[in-house]
């Protein structure tokens, strides 16, 4: 297939990516990256500290649960619909092409809003590593650098997914060796008694009914979803896998476990050395919580205190590239079953990524970026927190397509009743049931950073307002005579076969060493 050739539906071979290019520990380590686990750490426990106090590890086990059981959803439909639109294609199938556009525009704003955040934080460390402090603060200087970040990740992105696996590796081991640090420093502080606060560890940390204030869970455990979003980017890359019917699924759950553990780890590591005081290092000190890590970073680790800022540093450059992937998939199997202009099919000859959604990717974030910050930094924070609005919208269409794609297989088996149906569903009420009460939240003028827009909280008009506009793009899409394939069921419906190759013993051996 060259760059130009039109998308056949009737071809059984995929849609020209490179097969057979990762195996279990490269889709593994991908998914990790993707959700940036130490800046996810930085911005988000602080805040799960103020909100619940010393119920903070309970409050990331309790956010896992609906992460685990939408993991298990898309495990199931990768199985059966190993395509690279995910939530797109799936919905697609289950409920039909309108609730399946919309569930690929929550992937792809979703994508759009985090980079230039990602950006923004990767830039102000950058510049806080090599100069005095006030280069950090110069707005137009962080935000070139935040778009030369976002071009960069979005070169190696649409150059291969072998060179960015690669990459990801090697980042992804700075993160995880700075975190090593952080829990071995910080206890070793606290078993010699020289930590600002030594606080023994309680297993009432752990009490799922410790919580004390209901608005307070509810706050951390939507804090606490937020840092695992991103693990099913490996789920978007499964056609590159060497078995995308295994591989990828296989892959999410592992990714899922694997952050469980470091975000507990870490959070029980610094309550022990730095306690919940309001004062100083105290993790209930609101000038520490929107950054954690550098305020103890000199206490903890003397002349070596730079290490947290580089590991906050590589996690947001690493997770902008790995978040360009499963967008710029999206769009590529959105247009391959013409929901989309088929341009954004297109798929570069030799690197085999799909090279004008990835390029559309990167410009359309660096766009967004520079706008919201042209216009005010209190609108791009408050975008941000509208995130998960977009995330819990398609992670929920997600998990409800499994139930209804599965309908029929539900009693077959007490196991696809409780993977296939029970466990989806659950993770799927308890999405909706957070996008509400967020929705709920966010109208308040009081929540974020900017007030009201229209008279009503900003966050909930940019949160909603970026779902609405999906709207309002699939309507215009829908006027175009190409679109009416796609509109009218005729591209991808349930019984449709999927642009994929199904035959894993066609794939070669994988740049990680074939691990399956």
């Amino acid at each position: 297939m060259t760059a130009t050739t039109p998308i056949d539906l009737r071809r059984p071979e995929g849609k020209g990516l490179a097969t057979g290019t990762l195996g279990l520990w490269g889709s593994t380590v991908i998914g990790l990256a993707s959700t940036a686990p130490v800046y996810s750490l930085v911005a988000t426990l602080g805040f799960v500290v103020l909100a619940v106090g010393a119920q903070a590890p309970i409050a990331f086990v309790i956010a896992f649960v609906p992460m685990l059981f939408i993991a298990f959803a898309y495990r199931e439909l990768n199985r059966a619909v190993p395509d690279c639109g995910t939530t797109f294609t799936w919905g697609t199938k289950a409920f039909g092409p309108f609730v399946g556009w919309l569930g690929g525009w929550g992937v792809a704003v979703a994508g759009m809003v985090v980079l230039a955040n990602l950006a923004q934080i990767a830039a102000i460390y950058f510049w806080s590593l090599i100069g005095d402090g006030s280069l950090s603060e110069n707005v137009p200087l962080v935000t070139g650098t935040g778009v030369f970040f976002i071009a960069a990740m979005t070169w190696i992105s649409w150059r291969g997914v072998e060179i960015g696996e690669r990459l990801q590796n090697v980042l992804l081991a700075i993160q995880y060796l700075a975190l090593a640090i952080f829990v071995i420093a910080a206890l070793t502080q606290f078993f010699s008694g020289t930590a600002p606060d030594a606080t023994p560890f309680d297993w009432a940390w752990f009490n799922p009914l410790g919580f004390t204030d209901w608005s307070g869970f509810i706050e951390a455990i939507l804090l606490a979803l937020f840092i695992y979003w991103g693990w099913d980017t490996c789920l978007a890359l499964n056609e590159e896998t060497k078995d995308p019917k295994r591989i990828p699924g296989l892959a999410a759950l592992l990714t899922t476990v694997i952050l469980l553990v470091t975000y507990v780890a870490v959070t029980v590591a610094a309550m022990m050395y730095a306690g919940l005081g309001t004062d100083g290092t105290g993790l209930g000190n609101e000038a520490n919580a929107d950054d954690f890590f550098l305020a103890i970073k000199d206490g903890l680790l003397g002349p070596f205190g730079w290490v947290l800022v580089v590991a906050v540093l590589i996690s947001a450059v690493s997770s902008t590239q790995t978040t360009i992937l499963p967008t710029a998939r999206g769009t590529l199997a959105m247009a391959a079953y013409k929901a989309l202009p088929r341009r954004f099919a297109t798929v570069h000859p030799e690197y085999k990524t799909p090279s004008f959604s990835t390029v559309v990717m990167g410009v359309v974030a660096s766009l967004y970026y520079i706008g919201m910050t042209l216009i005010s930094d209190n609108i791009l924070q408050d975008s941000i927190l509208s995130l998960g609005l977009a995330i819990a919208f398609y992670y929920g269409i997600t998990g409800y397509a499994c139930v209804w794609y599965f309908r029929k297989d539900l009693f077959s088996s007490a196991r696809d009743f409780f993977y296939k149906g029970l466990l989806p569903l659950l993770g799927a009420l308890m999405l909706t049931y957070a996008f509400v009460q967020s929705a709920i939240d966010m109208y308040d003028v009081d929540y974020g950073y900017s007030g009201s827009l229209l008279g009503i909280g900003s966050t909930f008009v940019l949160g909603i307002g970026a779902l609405a506009v999906g709207v309002v793009l699939m309507l215009i899409w829908f006027a175009f005579p190409r679109s009416k394939p796609f509109f009218r069921g005729e591209t991808l419906n349930r019984d449709s076969k999927v642009l994929v190759p199904d035959d894993p013993a066609e794939y070669g051996r994988s740049i990680d060493g074939g691990l399956a």
